[in-house]
């Protein structure tokens, strides 16, 4: 058993591990594990950018507070949306003087801000439409000349350490096919992102499969609010165009959608039009789609100067034309996908978890910060914040202790010339449509049911195959795919209301007597949550 120990392990390199490990560099030895190229995380896709009040003559932090708290539905945290948005501009002029390069006037050099779904200012610092691989490739710069700073790629977390008292020791990884390698640390941040591959469709990149959120809850830490999905309303429908997103930037410009007869339909969902927040804009989306069996909308913004538009929205320009669609000539064909997962890790503000030694930011954690939807660009908003807030508190600790695992909790490596891929082709397939099809942006109580069934006979093939064949990096994503999927349906199936991002046709509206989280806990057999409880959100 290969035994590799650091201060600080982090496991996962988009903004938030990135920026932790620069802070917590500070003080510490930090190892950064990454399931693939260093690069490939949700950061890099973020087009749109970072949600921070920069202009504070006509905006202000009470505004940005206000707007977070009315998209949460009543389940913010108001205390850990309050130190997100009051810290945020600190956190963006760090990013400024680490050599972000954010958008400016060309005549007064001032920021320029863009506007989004649910907010009332403009407040989006961004870099045209590439602000996610700007800040990624900002990032894995300054780590990379850091000598206190260590980046694995290809390490692939399959399980975490936990000693005799539960507290968590690092984690067991795959460094290559047929190998087992145990890292250790006096603590471990989650820094792992999201779970979009849970569904057919999705925004995300492929090292999306809810790794964090599996080994976490599988090692005992409360799961919270994971019936809150956020799907991005506009994807780029074509054949051939896998994870392409289209940002919601563009409607924040001026873009509108309309039907394929050209009818503009957002005001007849809500007064804000194409500016309502997300969840509402998908619904209606979903809901044009129903009443017209077609299986897209269109996104136009052809109105606006071809030259703007490509200075605007390089990326987006760019990747449209590689399909063949002209955006300043024609609309964009587009439909929802799932994008931001709301719910994760119960965490706070900081990265504390319930259990000793692991912490957990960014999006796979549930700070509090976005309730039951996540407003525009406060995703990175809240990784930097958080990411700051747990380096600050691991300064004071650090645990000393050489703990030494034992030879049985290893986990034992499968040959890959023994399993074949073929075998788990198809139940990963079927678990991400089961999922699109009864956990998707409508709900019902029968969807629900079904889905719960058909993902437990997956789960249960999944767990014959591990105990034949032993570990794989693509029997351990299927298993992540699998245990993340079955906590979504058993949150959502817990929430008997329409509330934010969770949308049932049984259960309609938001009910006031429900205004608590899901808590999902592991039980004592091998199946998905077997208990519940309920944290108060303290939105308004």
């Amino acid at each position: 058993m290969e035994l590799v120990r650091s201060d600080i392990l982090v496991i996962g390199s988009g903004a938030a591990g990135l920026f932790f490990a620069l802070k917590a560099s500070e003080y510490a030895d930090v190892r950064v594990l990454t399931k693939k190229e260093a690069d490939q995380s949700n950061t890099k896709y973020a087009q749109g950018g970072i949600a921070s009040v920069m202009d504070r003559v006509r905006d202000s932090f009470e505004l940005h507070i206000k707007d977070t708290i009315e998209a949460g539905g009543g389940l913010c945290d108001r205390e850990a949306v309050e130190i997100m948005v009051r810290e945020g501009p600190d956190r963006i002029e760090e990013l400024i003087d680490l050599g972000v390069r954010f958008s400016r006037d060309d005549s007064s050099g001032d920021l320029r801000l863009g506007r989004e779904g649910g907010h009332t200012m403009p407040r989006i610092v961004h870099y045209g439409d590439l602000t996610g691989r700007e800040l990624e490739d900002t990032l894995l710069e300054a780590c990379a000349t850091n000598p206190r700073i260590e980046l694995e790629e290809n390490r692939l977390a399959v399980d975490l350490v936990v000693d005799g008292q539960g507290r968590v020791r690092g984690c067991h990884a795959i460094p290559g096919e047929g190998e087992i390698r145990t890292y250790l640390a006096s603590n471990t941040v989650l820094a792992t992102g999201g779970a979009g591959k849970i569904y057919l469709y999705t925004s995300n990149p492929d090292v999306a499969t809810g790794d964090g959120i599996a080994m976490a809850y599988a090692a005992g830490a409360e799961i919270e609010n994971l019936e809150f999905v956020q799907f991005h309303p506009t994807c780029l429908y074509h054949p051939d165009a896998k994870s392409r997103l289209i940002s919601e930037a563009l409607r924040g410009e001026g873009a509108v959608l309309r039907s394929l007869d050209g009818r503009e339909f957002m005001r007849d969902y809500d007064p804000r039009g194409e500016l309502a927040p997300r969840d509402i804009v998908a619904r209606a989306i979903d809901s044009e789609m129903k009443l017209s069996g077609e299986k897209y909308v269109l996104l136009d913004i052809s109105h606006r100067p071809g030259d703007w538009l490509s200075q605007r929205f390089p990326f987006i320009c760019e990747t449209c034309l590689e399909f063949g669609i002209d955006i300043s000539v024609e609309p964009i064909p587009v439909v929802p996908a799932a994008h931001y997962m709301v719910g994760g890790v119960k965490a706070r503000i900081d990265g504390t978890t319930d259990l000793e030694g692991l912490y957990a930011i960014g999006e796979v954690a549930c700070s509090g910060c976005h309730g039951a939807n996540r407003l525009a660009s406060n995703s990175l908003l809240e990784s930097l914040v958080s990411a700051a807030r747990c380096a600050a508190r691991l300064a004071g600790e650090m645990e000393s202790h050489r703990y030494e695992p034992s030879g049985e909790d290893v986990p034992v490596a499968a040959d890959p010339k023994v399993l074949e891929t073929v075998i788990l082709d198809h139940d990963w397939d079927l678990a991400r449509r089961v999922m699109w099809d009864y956990v998707g942006i409508v709900r019902s109580d029968e969807r629900l049911h079904i889905a719960r069934q058909r993902i437990s006979q997956i789960s249960q093939t999944v767990r014959m195959l591990f105990d034949e064949y032993g570990i794989s990096s693509d029997m351990v994503e299927l298993r992540n795919i699998v245990l993340v999927s079955s906590l979504v349906v058993e949150s959502a199936s817990a929430r008997k209301e329409s509330r934010g991002l969770h949308y049932n046709m049984d259960w309609p509206d938001r009910d006031p007597s429900r205004e608590y989280c899901t808590i999902l806990r592991r039980g004592t057999g091998r199946g998905p949550a077997t208990t519940y409880g309920h944290s108060e959100g303290t939105g308004d």
